[in-house]
């Protein structure tokens, strides 16, 4: 696997795995935003597009993003067979370089770490800025490793919720801090292994 180049790396990740036949969305984005109203929706690092797939299926919108071109061929060959094509469009944008055009109602960035070097606030930010008015931005991120987990750092520090707020350093005049919580779960991963993890979640919403 290619360690210099995030293109590459995440590209040779995507092939190794087998193509996921019907991806799970995450419970977190299930549980806060099942009760809203279909609108335009942006998945920022799609992966194998179970949170797309699933807003797609309930009517939004969806623009899916991902680094790695076979991440979202795939996600976009997966949508087409399920009829899904016209709803959801994937991209792939290196977020260092390029961000996704359009407004939007709501914007999902789940577990958009990367052993690369990423300004993550600005591009967190940049998706604030892309809401409509009283659209929302979703962060879920790690708050702990999961024993499958590609890094394995002991010394990686978790920022909180509260954390990752400052660091995007917005008006809250105009983004007004939703949800801040670190529940924890069981995670499943390759082989039908489980774990506790913990996750920091953060729900901004844009003044209406």
């Amino acid at each position: 696997m290619n360690t210099t180049d995030p293109v590459a790396f995440w590209n040779d990740l995507y092939a190794a795995r087998p193509t996921a036949a019907d991806p799970r969305p995450n419970s977190t984005l299930v549980d806060l935003t099942s009760d809203l109203p279909p609108g335009a929706a942006l998945d920022l690092g799609c992966g194998s597009g179970g949170d797309s797939l699933w807003l797609a299926r309930r009517g939004w919108q969806v623009t899916a993003v991902d680094i790695s071109a076979v991440a979202t061929q795939r996600l976009a060959d997966r949508a087409q067979s399920l009829g899904l094509g016209e709803r959801l469009t994937a991209q792939s944008h290196d977020l260092r370089e390029s961000f996704p055009s359009g407004r939007f109602d709501l914007i999902s960035a789940h577990y958009l770490h990367t052993p690369f070097d990423l300004d993550r606030a600005s591009v967190l930010r940049t998706a604030a800025h892309a809401l409509h008015p009283g659209g929302r931005l979703l962060v879920v991120d790690h708050g702990s490793t999961a024993p499958w987990s590609w890094d394995q750092d002991p010394d990686a520090h978790f920022p909180s919720p509260p954390e990752v707020a400052a660091e995007l350093d917005l008006d809250p005049a105009e983004w007004a801090v939703a949800r801040a919580e670190s529940p924890r779960r069981i995670a499943t991963g390759p082989g039908g292994r489980t774990a506790e993890v913990t996750d920091h979640v953060l729900l901004l919403r844009r003044a209406g």
